[in-house]
């Protein structure tokens, strides 16, 4: 049965849609309580699927759009003729470099597209969807709202809660203890490390780290990321105490696999903003509004910001933190990230 959205089911709700693109399955969209479309993940498609759906069409990100030539709004294309699972899927490709939407037609796009297409970001997949209008959804279908889509991230975000914490000696400070807090949709932790013994009366010195298996564990030459995770648990030490949030937002909030996608994207010549874009995505798709969540659960609402991006201080006090200072977090740069790093400064704003 149909029912409005409310924040209390949005949720469970999504995560559950999420995880049935991710699995290849078709869930159905409905908006003010009516079903307005069906929905399947481009990377899942099989020629079944495809035929299970009644005229379907091509729904993209703006971003993956502006990449096909389609200019720089979310599209909606229609085949012309039919057209098998491989044909869309191939489409929804970035690496597949003659992919054309040559003989395809432009649609006007409807208010549910931009929900379809945040699903599948949300499900870290691709952001391009192949949906059907339909006012009903078959018997069985999980059925979520564009509301409840649009909505997760803030909503996710503020429901963080505090689940478990221990100390945890460091090799660069024995002195750490680390709280994790998770979501209510069961999503993945974001981490809190209390490095030392900060002053709560007085600005915090802070870092905000999004998390980067790549650089963080395997110690990737190619970003910074490893290097400013280490530095910065030293020098909230050196000086005595601070806090390091280490947010779950991998590849600027892409994903891993999305984010060596754009790895292979880089070696064939782009930088790494506009491999970002040519998946689909925006140039940085992280939130910080879970940061803030945790600084107030610790009581923190002054910080000095270890940070070289300027969107994070913005950010901050766009949700209201105070941030006193940017303390500069700069790291010499080598062989493999020299381009990276060069394109954060320029096209970035990123002050080195």
């Amino acid at each position: 049965m149909n029912r409005p959205f409310s924040p209390s089911v949005a949720l469970p709700q999504v995560d559950r849609a999420a995880g049935e693109l991710r699995r290849g399955g078709m869930v159905a969209l409905s908006r003010n309580g009516q079903t307005v479309a069906l929905v399947l993940a481009c990377e899942y498609l099989s020629d079944d699927a495809v035929a299970a759906m009644p005229e379907p069409q091509l729904a993209m990100s703006a971003r993956r759009a502006e990449a096909l030539g389609l200019g720089g709004e979310i599209a909606l294309m229609a085949p012309a003729g039919p057209a098998d699972a491989a044909r869309f899927a191939r489409l929804a490709d970035p690496l597949d470099d003659k992919a054309t939407l040559d003989g395809w037609r432009s649609l006007p796009v409807p208010d549910w597209a931009e929900a379809a297409v945040a699903l599948a970001k949300l499900a870290g997949l691709l952001p391009m969807v192949l949906v059907a209008a339909c006012d009903a959804a078959p018997d069985g279908l999980l059925e979520v709202a564009t509301e409840a889509v649009l909505a997760f991230p803030s909503v996710a975000a503020r429901s963080l809660r505090r689940v478990a914490e221990a100390d945890l000696p460091l090799a660069a400070c024995e002195q750490c203890h680390v709280i994790a807090f998770r979501p209510a949709d069961g999503g993945s932790e974001h981490l809190a490390l209390i490095i030392g013994k900060p002053d709560l009366r007085q600005p915090v010195l802070t870092r905000l780290h999004s998390a980067c298996f790549t650089g963080d564990l395997l110690g990737s030459l190619r970003c910074d990321c490893g290097e400013q995770l280490q530095g910065a648990i030293a020098r909230l030490a050196q000086e005595g105490g601070g806090v390091l949030l280490y947010l779950a937002q991998e590849g600027r909030g892409i994903g891993l696999v999305n984010k060596l996608r754009a790895y292979q994207l880089q070696d064939g010549g782009l930088d790494t903003l506009d491999a970002n874009r040519h998946l689909g995505f925006e140039d940085d798709e992280r939130l910080y509004l879970q940061a803030v969540q945790m600084l107030t659960a610790l009581e923190i609402s002054q910080v000095r910001l270890l940070t070289n991006n300027p969107h994070k201080v913005e950010a901050l006090v766009r949700h209201g933190i105070t941030v006193t200072e940017r303390v500069p977090h700069v790291f010499p740069a080598n062989p493999h990230n020299r381009r990276y790093l060069r394109t954060k400064a320029e096209r970035s704003g990123h002050l080195f």
